[in-house]
């Protein structure tokens, strides 16, 4: 069991300097324990994580600058600064930067379970392959769903 140390994690720093790219977009640990892990996650405009599922965690945002597009179950959505963003463990949902401006969000899931080790062996693939990624998110149990018809 990991317990969390007290301390400060710098604005422009991660736990034990960790900056990783994944999809176009810098993430950048800032706690981590079996209960919880959080990450500060620049998205440059374009960018997005493709619709996806935890099942067994609960995943939070916490917009911090910019404006992002959100698929959440059934519907969609937009957040701006100051918003939080609540999904909940089994919820399908996707993050799309569609504005013309980076987005700047503190991410929290709980518990950890293995998200951070995804979040190592993304950023070391040589190339991020959409069916690699797929494929890798599957054995951490993060599962990605298909485009939707004519997506």
């Amino acid at each position: 069991m990991s317990s969390e140390i007290t301390g400060i994690t710098r604005a422009n720093e991660g736990i034990q300097g960790i900056s990783w790219n994944i999809l176009g977009q810098t993430y950048v640990p800032k706690s981590k324990t079996e209960h919880s892990f959080s990450w500060h996650a620049t998205l440059p405009p374009g960018t997005f994580v493709p619709p996806h599922i935890h099942p067994d965690q609960d995943e939070y945002l916490y917009m911090l600058e910019g404006k992002l597009d959100f698929m959440l179950g059934n519907s969609e959505s937009q957040a701006t600064a100051g918003d939080l963003i609540r999904l909940g463990m089994g919820v399908p949902h996707g993050i799309f930067n569609k504005s013309e401006q980076t987005a700047k969000v503190l991410f929290w899931v709980s518990p950890t379970k293995r998200l951070f080790d995804l979040f190592w062996g993304l950023h070391n693939m040589k190339e991020q392959k959409p069916e690699d990624v797929v494929a890798m998110a599957a054995e951490f149990n993060i599962h990605f769903l298909p485009p939707p018809p004519g997506g």
